[in-house]
């Protein structure tokens, strides 16, 4: 059962949003793609909203700030 945000995002959107929300001036790393990583990656959570009655009820960016300050809060 796919639970997520059917949003979909690159992985290298992902990494720069994260590099912004820090204040990272990591560099973002390419490295060669498995052969079977799929090239989209969109959860469908239909069966979720079915079975469990469950939606994604906080988005990305709310999602990595908590994620983040979190981090922030328990890692010295």
């Amino acid at each position: 059962m796919n639970i997520g945000n059917p949003g979909e995002l690159s992985v290298l959107e992902l990494a720069e949003i994260i590099r912004r929300r820090t204040g990272s001036h990591s560099p973002i790393t390419f490295i060669p793609r498995p052969q079977d990583d799929p090239m989209v990656r969109q959860p469908r959570i239909d069966l979720a909203r079915e079975v469990l009655g469950w939606k994604p009820e906080v988005g990305l960016e709310e999602g990595l700030a908590r994620t983040i300050e979190w981090f922030r809060e328990h890692t010295g």
